[in-house]
């Protein structure tokens, strides 16, 4: 009987205790070493802390830091296209939640992604001779492990922790989070986050905040969002096990300053989507609002459907979605001042060959159209531009 229960013989409770504390390690060593770590350089572990993430997804997935790192720039920096490892909005939201380990492996066996993305990953002698060499020897001794502990259940046991990573961060988090959620932030691809129901994802259900800021080690921006993986590095940090690189940019207002400067110039870039998703809050939505009363009936329905577009990145808006904004914006004068006011600010900080000076006048002149407008919110937002700075 102790073969068919195992040596520790736990209860029913016991059983489902044990199977959520192994999953959460394995999706804590993925968010924090294999992600944040290992791919976005947001933090650093102690030799210590690095060694058992490694060891540890070795024995729970058998997958290599350079692979996992590799594929995961890739979709950042070709994110939905043709090139992007895994999105649904190219491959379908199916697709990618029920085969995002099949596509996963099939980016892995891509040797010019793993040469052009996979570089700064762990190379010592562990790496070559025994997680490389021999990546799937873990599976089986995580297998012997849960079969001696747990008995005959421990086979099922094992198979939820083979199962995990799968499901949760190749079909979930990038199936799921570029298809369905809310979006903090319109940063030019379709992330978005599936937060609060994904709160046990280790934080990555937060992922439009992670696109907007991917360098970030804290993926929660609003108050209320709750990242459990920033948790798991406050523990670490005061273990002294963790050392956290980059946050993202906190953009505040100084009631006195009044005047554009290098310093405003830089808060504007540096939180570019910040600023963005303030001015869709205070000047898009309100003037929105406002004018859709003026409207007949009949023209409600398709004033519904372009608010969202109002406020979206220009390159994830088709053409049906360009006819639509200049149909709702042909009428209304209001509007389109403050739409097109909103396209004038983002060209500023597309201007990358521009010089400091440039930037400057630019961010002055914006101001004051904005100022002469006559529309008050548009007026209030430029009037709060003046006094950014970066915390």
């Amino acid at each position: 009987m102790s073969f068919f229960y195992g040596v520790l013989n736990l209860s029913f409770w016991g059983y489902i205790l044990v199977v959520f504390v192994l999953a959460q390690v394995t999706i804590a060593s993925v968010t924090l070493y294999l992600h944040r770590s290992q791919t976005h350089r947001a933090l650093d572990f102690h030799p210590i802390a690095s060694h058992f993430f490694r060891l540890w997804l070795w024995l729970t997935t058998g997958m290599l830091t350079k692979e996992w790192v590799a594929i995961h720039r890739k979709h950042h920096a070709r994110c939905e296209t043709a090139e992007d490892p895994h999105s649904p909005q190219i491959l379908g939201l199916r697709k990618v939640l029920l085969e995002g380990a099949e596509l996963y492996r099939a980016e892995s066996r891509n040797q010019e992604t793993l040469e052009k993305y996979g570089h700064g990953t762990p190379d010592d002698w562990m790496e070559r001779h025994v997680y490389t060499r021999h990546s799937k020897l873990g599976i089986l001794i995580m297998f012997i492990l849960d079969l001696a502990l747990f008995g005959v259940l421990g086979i099922t046991v094992w198979a939820i922790q083979m199962i995990v990573i799968p499901f949760c961060a190749a079909g979930v988090v990038n199936g799921i989070g570029h298809y369905w959620g809310y979006r903090n932030f319109e940063c030019p691809d379709a992330a978005r986050n599936v937060s609060p129901w994904g709160f046990l994802l280790g934080g990555e259900e937060l992922h439009n905040n992670h696109h907007a800021y991917a360098t970030s080690a804290k993926f929660s921006i609003r108050k209320w969002e709750f990242d459990l993986g920033w948790c798991y590095i406050r523990l670490l940090q005061a273990l002294k096990l963790a050392k956290v690189k980059r946050l993202p940019p906190q953009l505040c207002q100084e009631p006195a300053k009044a005047q554009i400067d290098l310093e405003t110039v830089k808060a504007v870039v540096t939180s570019r989507l910040q600023v963005m998703a303030h001015y869709s809050r205070e000047v898009i939505m309100p003037v929105l609002e406002e004018e859709k009363h003026k409207l007949e009936e009949k023209s409600r329905d398709l004033w519904k459907r372009a608010k969202e577009l109002l406020i979206k990145a220009d390159n994830l808006v088709d053409e049906a979605g360009r006819q639509r904004i200049a149909h709702i914006l042909e009428n209304n004068p209001k509007l389109q001042a403050v739409y097109h006011s909103r396209l004038k600010l983002q060209a500023i900080w597309e201007r990358t060959t521009a010089n400091h000076r440039e930037l400057i006048e630019a961010l002055q002149e914006w101001c004051h159209q904005a100022e002469a407008s006559g529309i008050k919110v548009l007026q209030n937002f430029a009037a709060g531009v003046r006094s950014y700075s970066l915390r």
